[in-house]
């Protein structure tokens, strides 16, 4: 008779935390707004957000200021997010395959 371990058995059950971060607050008007793009480079990303923000300014009269590339695999630069900050009022970025 071999002698055994006793096992464990972990349960994947835990606590659910809150956001820390809360996003903007929603801009109740988008006529003349400034919109700025942030292409994460993956294929078809620059046509998705191109066609958004064809839509967007046709139907608002906003107006696409700035366009911007991060790599999709690591966080933005900051110096880029800090140039978004300071000169539009609307992010458009996304995902595309």
């Amino acid at each position: 008779m071999r002698d055994t371990e006793p096992v464990q058995i972990h349960t994947p059950e835990g606590t659910i935390g809150q956001m820390p971060v809360t996003g903007a607050a929603p801009i109740s008007v988008l006529s003349g707004a400034k919109i700025g793009l942030l292409d994460n480079r993956k294929p078809n990303a620059h046509i998705v957000l191109g066609h958004i923000a064809d839509r967007l300014t046709a139907r608002t009269g906003a107006k696409v200021v700035r366009r911007d590339h991060k790599n999709a695999a690591i966080p933005c630069e900051d110096q880029v997010l800090e140039g978004i900050a300071k000169e539009v009022e609307i992010v458009l970025t996304g995902t595309a395959d």
